[in-house]
């Protein structure tokens, strides 16, 4: 019994060492930035209860093994806590350890460790874990593929707009002297409410908006020029992929307009494979994107399959906007655990994010906080609450670090400590400067924050700003290359962006949706005019409807395709025009002539119906003809239809217009006004229905009747000649609209 008690003694007192010892590592943290043991920052000091770590817990996991040596150690891999297991005999007391770093939270419980595992124990960390957290399977390591060093950096950044209003125009600012560096191998995270201008910073140093209007932006001590633009990657907030796509042909495609032209086919796609499993995206490779209305990958993955798609090319400078919005916190972390092993690998990475958890905030090496377009705070992100707690604003209760700051920046002092500085400042009874909880009101909160900030950080960060960085001139030099360089071939180019909109829109034109409104409308006219074919006028004069409903129809429908296609592209367009990856005229071709061949199916679908019930001329020719006529009258519609969607990208006015017009070029057709007046008939040179009517009545009468319906039936040179004008003129108009569009700048 006395061993037994003498033994017991020893455990308590080993166990109590150990929590002293830890406590007393933990001091100095504590002072400036208290923390809780759940990860969150506490308002008062925190002590470790030496009674909890008394307390032996039958259910441990540490104690489910004893008797089969398959002990169990519970522990976490970012606290990266070594004990010294010797100690720790059979009696110690170990189960848990929280982050070190947002404070801890131990409990002790018994469990008996082998001495031959001891033997084998390494200390662990992040990297002992390679699966993907999200699915479960093992990942590589994102390669440390050698790459330019690019050193950012950004002095006094200002940025306004313009906005005009109805009889009055004035300026709005959104950015005022935004002061910041980040080095190759760190991740720098900018913070602050919505509307606080962290897109528009971003967008700024990453080239995709014009120069700021104040300040100056370098990288390598050099301007930004468009040469830059393949060493930059870029993730929008919005995940802009094909839905149709699988996750494989989109980072191949990818590759093959991205990587330089020295590699070859197979190299390059063998790099988006690479990529894949860098990301841990194999399990998910042939699945679709998905979309809207199209089921595909989860969130997290389009999420990687986004980042992918900018790391493939090995950019020295990754930028990502807001890349955990919409995700779980696992998913998250594992997001931002990527770009770690991105920065690691010696590139730059900087984004946006709205409110990590106190996990993600920690893995984050510098920190930009912004509020209303003003700098609040710059520097380690990591020293940013003792930064705060210098200032007098510290947490009165557990809070999240980010929660904390963006509440700071939002001029939020519930549940945070008043400075006194502060608070001198508001007088009593003053309500612009107070609000109804004897709080400062957030304009005044806001003021004291970029104050402080000024008088205390900004000056001796400005100045290490402003010192010349001590950069080989080799460096410098590498931020420009002489021509502007393509990942492909013009044809190459052409080639790629032809089956890949192949590919994308067969879904779209295959829809049975699509089918049955074409059979459909194919059986009821075969069934209105059936087998009314015949040489008298009365016969041919009836059957002249059918083939003006022909015209109408077949210059209506592919207007209305056509209008959504530029409009709807826009941001995939401005996204990939921005990173250079093909030249505009390959894509205006591409997109174009890879929807001919689907545009020819459904046509001849509908004429092989309507041609036989409605007893149309029996000769192989005329019917041939007919498929032809057909065909140019729906490239023309098309033409029409790009050249409005590309020239008021917007889709409610090119609807609108395009309406107006339609029923304009139907009216003008020759059926119903067979003697329109001078002053209007220019409208009927125009009108692809009036020439395709025109051909399709000299189609099938020509030997019959030179007259049919009050219309001369001519050799339709004249109208196959003005089809093909329209053909060719609505897609130069579409081109030059497309051409003078507005991208991001820096295309």
């Amino acid at each position: 019994m006395m061993d037994k008690t003498s033994s017991t003694s020893l455990l308590r007192t080993k166990s109590d060492q150990l929590v002293e010892a830890i406590a007393a590592a933990m001091g100095g943290g504590t002072k400036s930035s208290p923390m809780n043991g759940d990860g969150t920052v506490g308002g008062g000091s925190e002590t470790l209860s030496r009674k909890s770590s008394r307390r032996l817990t039958g259910a441990s996991p540490g104690r489910s093994g004893i008797g089969k040596n398959n002990t169990h150690i519970r522990k976490s891999r970012s606290a990266q806590l070594k004990f010294d297991l010797d100690e720790v005999t059979s009696g110690a007391a170990l189960s848990r350890a929280s982050s070190a770093s947002l404070g801890l939270s131990f409990s002790f419980t018994g469990f008996t460790v082998p001495p031959d595992e001891i033997a084998d124990m390494k200390p662990f960390s992040d990297d002992d874990t390679p699966e993907d957290i999200e699915t479960g399977t093992r990942k590589m390591k994102i390669q440390a593929e050698p790459t330019l060093p690019i050193y950012l950096k950004f002095t006094e950044v200002c940025y306004k707009v313009v906005i005009k209003g109805v009889t009055s125009t004035r300026e709005k600012e959104i950015l005022t002297g935004i002061s910041g560096s980040v080095d190759p191998g760190e991740v720098l995270a900018m913070m602050g409410p919505s509307g606080s201008g962290k897109t528009t910073l971003l967008s700024l140093l990453g080239g995709r908006i014009k120069e700021p209007t104040g300040g100056s932006i370098t990288y390598n001590e050099q301007p930004y020029s468009k040469h830059l633009k393949s060493r930059i990657g870029f993730v929008t907030q919005d995940d802009i992929l094909f839905p149709h796509l699988t996750v494989r042909e989109t980072l191949t495609y990818a590759a093959r307009l991205r990587l330089p032209k020295k590699l070859t086919k197979e190299e390059k796609q063998k790099r988006a494979i690479d990529v894949i499993y860098e990301l841990g995206l194999e399990r998910c490779q042939d699945t679709m994107i998905g979309g809207s209305f199209v089921r595909g990958v989860s969130g997290g993955e389009r999420k990687r399959v986004c980042i992918g798609n900018e790391i493939i090319i090995n950019p020295s400078l990754l930028f990502l906007d807001e890349p955990t919005s919409g995700l779980d916190s696992t998913t998250a972390l594992r997001t931002i655990e990527i770009l770690h092993d991105i920065a690691e690998a010696g590139k730059t990475v900087i984004t946006t994010i709205h409110q990590p958890s106190s996990r993600l905030f920690h893995k984050f090496d510098k920190l930009i906080l912004l509020g209303k377009g003003s700098l609040l705070y710059f520097g380690k992100a990591s020293e940013a609450m003792v930064y705060f707690s210098s200032i007098g604003c510290s947490p009165l209760i557990s809070m999240n670090p980010a929660e904390f700051l963006l509440d700071l920046a939002n001029g939020n002092l519930n549940d945070v400590s008043v400075p006194s500085e502060l608070e001198d400042k508001v007088q009593i009874g003053n309500s612009d400067r107070e609000t109804g909880n004897g709080k400062p009101s957030p304009a005044v909160v806001q003021e004291y924050l970029v104050e402080a900030y000024e008088t205390r950080v900004a000056e001796s960060e400005k100045k290490k700003l402003l010192a010349p960085m001590m950069i080989d001139e080799e460096l410098k030099s590498k931020i420009f290359t002489t021509k502007r360089e393509w990942g492909a071939s013009w044809f190459e180019q052409y080639s790629i962006l032809f089956w890949r909109g192949l590919k994308e829109r067969r879904h779209d034109y295959f829809s049975w949706l699509r089918i049955t409104q074409v059979v459909a409308t194919a059986v009821i006219l075969g069934m209105l005019w059936w087998q009314s074919g015949g040489d008298s006028p009365k016969q041919m004069q009836e059957q002249s409807g059918l083939l003006f409903f022909i015209a109408v129809f077949w210059g209506f429908f592919p207007v209305f395709t056509a209008i959504f296609t530029f409009p709807q592209e826009r941001a995939m367009l401005n996204k990939e025009r921005s990173a250079d990856m093909y030249r505009l005229s390959a894509y205006f071709l591409a997109r174009t002539t890879s929807d001919i061949p689907l545009d020819l199916i459904l046509p001849v679908l509908f004429i092989l119906v309507v041609y036989f019930m409605a007893g149309l001329t029996h000769d192989a020719c005329a019917f041939f003809l007919t498929v032809l006529t057909t065909f140019l009258c729906i490239v023309a519609a098309q033409g029409l239809g790009l050249a409005i969607g590309a020239t008021l990208m917007d889709i409610k006015k090119a609807t609108t217009l395009a309406s107006v017009t339609v029923m304009t070029f139907m009216l003008a057709g020759g059926y119903f006004v067979k003697e329109v007046p001078v002053f209007i008939s220019w409208l009927r040179y125009l009108s692809y229905n009036y020439q395709t009517y025109k051909l399709l009545l000299k189609v099938q009468y020509k030997e019959k009747n030179d007259w049919v319906d009050g219309i001369k039936v001519g050799n339709g040179v004249k109208e196959v000649s003005t089809l093909l004008a329209m053909v060719f003129g609505y897609r130069l108009l579409a081109y030059i609209s497309l051409r003078r569009m507005k991208l991001h700048s820096g295309t």
